[in-house]
């Protein structure tokens, strides 16, 4: 039992637990991007099934997330790509647009005389039947 060194043993130990935090952290980053959804210390930490302050207190951990949840938000998303449409395209989308008003008014207008067709018809059967009782 003398060859038993207690330091180097719990040296071991910390490494192989640092490792496996580390694989644990991977493998939710790797869920988490390949799901696309966002990535945050604490969905990492869930994900993981680590503690955050695991994640707070190892600088390494903290700084890759940080990192990706700031490449992450450089992704353009569909809200930013709207703001950044030029000229030209606000012109077409406003003339496309322009033209589904004018045939939805077309539409409309044919629909109301179709229904003043129906009620028509409708009197004169209604008519017909009060003239037969």
């Amino acid at each position: 039992m003398s060859d038993f060194n207690r330091k180097s043993h719990l040296k071991k130990i910390h490494k192989e637990r640092r490792n496996k935090t580390n694989e644990k952290v991977d493998k939710a980053i790797k869920y988490l991007l390949r799901n696309e959804k966002k990535i945050s210390i604490n969905k990492v930490a869930d994900i993981a099934h680590i503690s955050r302050s695991t994640i707070y207190k190892r600088s390494d951990l903290k700084e890759r997330i940080d990192d990706l949840r700031k490449k992450q938000s450089k992704v353009n998303s569909p809200s930013d790509i709207n703001r950044n449409m030029n000229d030209n395209n606000k012109d077409a989308v406003i003339a496309s647009l322009k033209r589904e008003i004018k045939n939805l008014k077309e539409d409309k207008k044919k629909l109301k005389e179709e229904i003043k067709q129906i009620k028509k018809q409708l009197k004169e059967n209604l008519g017909n039947i009060y003239e037969n009782i």
